[in-house]
């Protein structure tokens, strides 16, 4: 059984900023990098956490990520913007996109920010949320190295692909939406092959087209998608919204997020950021909250998003719960050379 140690919210996040200064990330990108995964971690993301630190910090080593990138943001449009992550990391390339998005949004009604030559961007939710905090509504679509084969194929074609969504609420945290297009996001079964465990069915196919409940037989398959042929539908659109429109790398173009071999992914991703009250005849937010203790109101329902406010808030009075194997990685990596 995999041994666990509790370690609160600023050391993770101190930790693994060292751990990333150690390895020559300077300490804005990697103060960037270390929050989000905390934040990630934080809400049970745990695919997104401490288990990418390893994987992230090879691929500074070998220069697939770059680890000093100059990112650039150009206002295309009123409402557009492109930010180029110069292949560096995806979260200081999104901070710029939100930084520069959210002032656009609130004068315009609506931004759209695409970054492009980006990479793994972890749990979407907590960009989202960021918009949402702004008062906006936010919309995120992110491509990733294929792992999804179109409905009635075994060969990969879309990446995981997630899409998010958040809307602010009057008194009271977001309303926050996060979901991979796989039945779960690839990440957890990175998580269980470094584990040494095995994954439940259902979650992935092998490279033959086969059920597989082993994780390093799913990482070289497919992932299920969810809603079958829908699933693929959908990551299809993300693949036009996120690699496309943004000029980044397709699925099927972009390396590894797990490894340090080859070319950076160069994947993309957009955010849109819309100001709730331009498109409704008044009261939205009244309207909103209607219809969201409807929902609550039903007996068995719940809100989406309802788990995540229950696991920040247990992370935050208790700090978070770390296999032990990847915090002493994370204190290795700040002592090494």
């Amino acid at each position: 059984m995999t041994q666990v140690e509790r370690i609160g919210l600023a050391d993770a996040t101190d930790l693994i900023c060292r751990a990333l200064t150690t390895a020559g990330v300077p300490s804005g990108p990697a103060t960037s990098v270390a929050e989000a995964l905390v934040a990630a971690e934080a809400e049970g993301q745990v695919g997104h956490g401490f288990s990418r630190l390893g994987d992230y910090v090879a691929q500074v080593r070998s220069g697939k990520i770059n680890a000093r990138a100059q990112i650039s943001v150009q206002t295309l449009r009123a409402a557009s913007l492109r930010v180029d992550a110069d292949c560096g990391f995806a979260y200081p390339a999104m901070d710029a996109a939100i930084a520069a998005g959210i002032p656009v949004a609130l004068e315009q009604g609506i931004a759209v920010m695409g970054v492009a030559n980006s990479h793994h961007c972890g749990a979407l939710s907590v960009q989202v949320e960021k918009l949402a905090r702004a008062g906006l509504i936010g919309l995120m679509f992110a491509n990733a190295p294929k792992a999804i084969a179109p409905w009635g194929s075994h060969v990969p074609v879309f990446g995981t692909n997630p899409i998010a969504f958040a809307v602010p609420r009057a008194q009271t945290a977001p309303l926050v939406i996060d979901l991979s297009l796989s039945k779960v996001a690839r990440g957890k079964v990175m998580n269980a092959y470094k584990s040494g465990q095995p994954i439940p069915e259902g979650w992935a196919l092998d490279a033959a087209g086969q059920p597989t409940t082993d994780a390093k037989a799913a990482l070289d398959g497919t992932m299920r998608p969810i809603g079958d042929a829908k699933g693929t539908s959908l990551a299809l659109m993300v693949e036009i919204l996120a690699a496309l429109l943004t000029g980044s790398a397709l699925s099927t173009e972009a390396t590894s997020f797990f490894d340090a071999e080859g070319a950076p992914p160069r994947v993309g991703q957009t955010l849109i950021a819309i100001r709730p009250e331009d498109g409704a005849a008044g009261g939205f937010a009244d309207r909103l909250e209607g219809l969201l203790g409807l929902i609550a109101g039903l007996e068995g329902a719940r809100l989406p998003g309802t788990r995540r406010l229950a696991a920040i808030a247990e992370a935050r009075d208790h700090g978070l719960s770390v296999p032990r194997h990847y915090l002493d990685l994370a204190r290795s990596l700040c002592n090494a050379d």
